[in-house]
């Protein structure tokens, strides 16, 4: 008995494990978990670190999430240094060598061209990112382009589902390629008008929609704005037939609302990105929902 009971803890664990275990996936900020979520469906599993309603610029490396990216196969974040102050540390103290460099760190800044690059770097300008402006889960091209390298990310690390991945790109790439056209149709109204903006969040956005940023809250890009800064903005919003003055849903009101007070312009609340309010659940209601606000306004 003693040399039969091993090989049937051995038998007993066997058929207890899994053919094959979901891969792990920490994803720094919600649009890139919803694209993961289209792109996997239940191949993975997803811990995304930041909600729509946290400045993602200043997050805290909190033992939870060092722990979350300690157990991942694959990280997955927007890059250009939008996480400069907590990723480099989650990914040091996690000691994961999976995803600190190689096939399990994706950042999707490498995966495009970016806009806003720097032509020299001035600490006085304020916050700007080296490697161009990061926001650009605003743009649906780019959120298509990154899609494709992201599924062939997936189906590098995980290849006995690489037939599900490339289905599932498949099927999404023609649902958003399907959207943009309805957005772009449906946001025509939008091409040429004028808009205020509490931070540059925004750029990738106006490309695709021909909007033009007149003027900006924070004097400077991550400078909080001053009274004398907003004051100077009222006669722009006042004579340029100006559409919204817009902030992200996680951004303070009080100067946006400050400043609509004194001009008549409306302050309207964009989600950024997948659970920026109650609308935006993934990212087609994402886009849904801010061609809805800024129309809404238009009229």
């Amino acid at each position: 008995m003693k040399k039969f009971f091993p090989i049937v803890l051995l038998l007993a664990s066997t058929i207890a494990a899994p053919a094959h275990a979901s891969l792990k996936v920490f994803a720094c900020e919600p649009e890139w978990g919803s694209l993961l979520q289209e792109l996997a469906g239940d191949k993975i599993t997803v811990d995304v670190a930041t909600s729509a309603l946290q400045d993602v610029h200043q997050i805290e490396a909190k033992p939870s999430l060092i722990a979350k990216v300690r157990r991942a196969d694959l990280v997955v974040c927007t890059g250009a240094d939008l996480e400069v102050g907590w990723l480099p540390q989650l990914l040091r103290q996690s000691g994961n060598p999976k995803v600190i460099s190689g096939a399990g760190n994706f950042m999707a800044a490498n995966q495009i061209t970016t806009l806003d690059k720097p032509t020299q770097l001035d600490r006085a300008a304020g916050d700007v990112h080296p490697q161009g402006n990061p926001h650009f889960q605003m743009d649906p091209y780019r959120v298509l382009t990154i899609a494709k390298a992201l599924d062939a990310r997936l189906v590098q690390l995980d290849a006995a589902n690489a037939a599900v991945y490339q289905k599932r790109l498949a099927d999404f790439s023609a649902r958003w390629s399907a959207a943009i056209k309805r957005w772009e149709v449906k946001a025509a109204p939008l091409k040429g008008r004028k808009i205020i903006v509490q931070h540059s969040s925004w750029v990738y956005l106006e490309r695709w929609l021909g909007l033009e940023q007149i003027g900006a809250l924070e004097p400077k890009p991550g400078v909080p704005p001053t009274s004398a800064h907003l004051a100077s903005l009222i006669g722009t919003a006042k004579s340029s037939n100006t559409l919204a003055i817009v902030r992200a849903a996680y951004q303070d009101s009080k100067s946006s609302l400050w400043l609509s007070e004194r001009t008549g312009v409306p302050a309207v609340v964009l989600p950024l990105t997948v659970g920026g309010d109650a609308q935006s659940k993934d990212l087609f209601s994402l886009f849904d929902s801010t061609v809805d606000k800024l129309l809404s306004v238009a009229k």
